[in-house]
């Protein structure tokens, strides 16, 4: 028998705990505090946990795939919440075609780097 699963959920860092979550709940998340310097974020079904640690060789080379519907979409979205201007340490990389899908990115305050993408119909 195999045990079902329920999710999975990284930890990411931050350099700045505030400015983090201010990020990610102007990304659309909602957090919930849990604790001094620990909240969970959730998007939908979806979520991760943001700890008030930097290590910069950890958070720099940190990861994240999010499966969206449609990536041109998500990236319309991404462009009207002005997070470059809000956040000039984030970084957003328009969509790219590739012979998966199409993919965009966000480089959260940190250094984070979020995928944002759609796999090609099957």
């Amino acid at each position: 028998m195999t045990p079902k699963v329920i999710s999975i959920r990284p930890f990411i860092g931050s350099k700045n705990f505030e400015t983090s979550r201010s990020f990610y709940r102007d990304l659309g998340f909602e957090e919930n505090e849990l604790g001094p310097g620990f909240s969970v974020f959730h998007f939908h079904h979806l979520s991760f946990y943001l700890q008030d640690y930097y290590a910069e060789e950890w958070v720099g080379n940190t990861m994240v795939f999010m499966e969206v519907e449609n990536t041109e979409e998500f990236w319309a979205y991404l462009q009207s919440l002005n997070l470059t201007e809000k956040y000039p340490e984030s970084k957003l990389v328009p969509p790219r075609t590739l012979p998966w899908g199409s993919e965009c990115f966000v480089h959260d305050p940190a250094g984070v780097l979020w995928h944002f993408g759609a796999f090609n119909p099957e």
